[in-house]
């Protein structure tokens, strides 16, 4: 019944001589509702499916949308993939495979961030070296967490990356284990701007090579999983995205500490990995690249957040022209196209590669030559030293 013609019933109770004296203060305290009241009720609220609904996994409908179509295989310009993840040593059958991929999407060099340190990763420099492609892969080292941080740690992990690095690693990668799951030897948890480290980091400076640093996941990873977190699918899916339990930091309490690190290294270059897990608040992220000039930012598996925000994206990707980096992660040839489309084109409303990553579609940012260019290569080579420079435009 609506709230009109109840009122209107009211009255004509109203007008009854026997109910007259109880009626009246009860409809003073009854006021008519108000248009904004009556508009805030949408037409078939509250109403229930006739039939079974399906599962989230299940409603998958046909867009019936008709707009322009630019699949693109191709990248326009030739590409550093500045984030890659392959087995070290590679074999040589892998290596030849995976080459064959890059050839048709036009990536030209890889950046394999699993070089690991010692014996594995001058190891893995020889694979390569000593293939048909020495100039398709390149390495950057890793540190060794898996005994804890102690005294004296961070001095012998610095010699250990200096020696990595004279033997031909052009960076080191840290990956999210440090600040979630890195311990001290006294089995608290190891932060990310705790001064035992500064020596990697001051190292990496004194080189003059990148460190490419992923810190936390993305935010909803941390947050609730009730039916509003956008991530609750893939959490559903994958325990290993959950950091819900106490022993975990929160996702700001990562983000503090690796940003004070940062700060506190200005001579050390930083590739954030994944955009910093901030691609969802992109005015958030233009801040701190505006604080921060030895932090740069790249693409990988964040394809689905700045893929949404396409206008927004697009001046975000123009202003920072100088500063961003082309990665993928996971090395799956069919899932790059999406990037290059999304980079490339004007496109409206395609498909995303992981429907548990994003229940929306993706839109072009039709980015100028001069930006795509500086994204696919000229940055990398810039930051990057030691890249094969081979194969790019002059």
């Amino acid at each position: 019944m609506s709230n009109e013609r109840a009122g209107v019933r009211l009255w004509a109770w109203a007008g009854l001589a026997s109910l007259a004296v109880v009626a009246v203060p009860l409809l003073a305290q009854q006021p008519a509702p108000s248009p904004a009241d009556r508009m805030a009720q949408r037409p078939g609220e509250g109403r229930k499916p006739e039939w079974p609904a399906p599962a989230i996994t299940e409603y998958r409908p046909d867009s019936r949308l008709v707009v322009a179509e630019h699949p693109t295989p191709r990248a326009k310009f030739p590409v550093v993939d500045v984030h890659s993840h392959h087995a070290t040593p590679i074999a040589p059958e892998r290596l030849a495979a995976v080459v064959k991929a890059m050839d048709q999407l036009n990536l030209r060099v890889l950046v394999n961030l699993s070089g690991g340190w010692g014996a594995k990763l001058r190891q893995g420099l020889a694979a390569i070296r000593n293939s048909p492609y020495p100039d398709r892969m390149v390495l950057f080292a890793n540190v060794d967490f898996s005994g804890g941080v102690g005294p004296g740690f961070g001095q012998k992990a610095a010699a250990q990356l200096e020696a990595d690095i004279r033997a031909g690693a052009l960076g080191l990668k840290i990956f999210k284990e440090l600040g979630l799951r890195v311990q001290k030897t006294d089995g608290t948890r190891l932060h990310l701007d705790d001064g035992e480290l500064d020596p990697i980091w001051a190292t990496c400076g004194r080189l003059g090579v990148p460190v490419l640093i992923h810190t936390a996941e993305p935010a909803p990873f941390f947050d609730p999983i009730d039916f509003g977190n956008e991530r609750w699918l893939e959490q559903a899916l994958f325990a290993d995205r959950r950091y819900q339990d106490p022993k975990f930091p929160r996702f700001e309490e990562l983000i503090a500490e690796r940003d004070r690190m940062f700060e506190r290294h200005p001579k050390t270059t930083f590739i954030g990995a994944h955009m910093l897990y901030h691609s969802n608040d992109l005015a958030r992220l233009g801040r701190l690249l505006d604080r921060l000039p030895n932090v740069y930012p790249e693409l990988a598996a964040v394809l689905a957040e700045y893929g949404r925000q396409p206008r927004a994206a697009r001046a975000f990707f123009v202003k920072y022209q100088d500063r961003i980096l082309f990665g993928k992660d996971s090395f799956q040839a069919d899932e790059f196209p999406y990037y290059w489309r999304t980079l490339e084109t004007a496109d409206e409303y395609f498909d995303y590669y992981r429907d548990y990553h994003a229940f929306w579609k993706l839109y072009g940012l039709d980015l100028p030559d001069e930006v795509l260019k500086k994204i696919y290569y000229e940055n990398a080579l810039r930051l990057v030293k030691g890249l094969p420079t081979t194969g790019f435009p002059e």
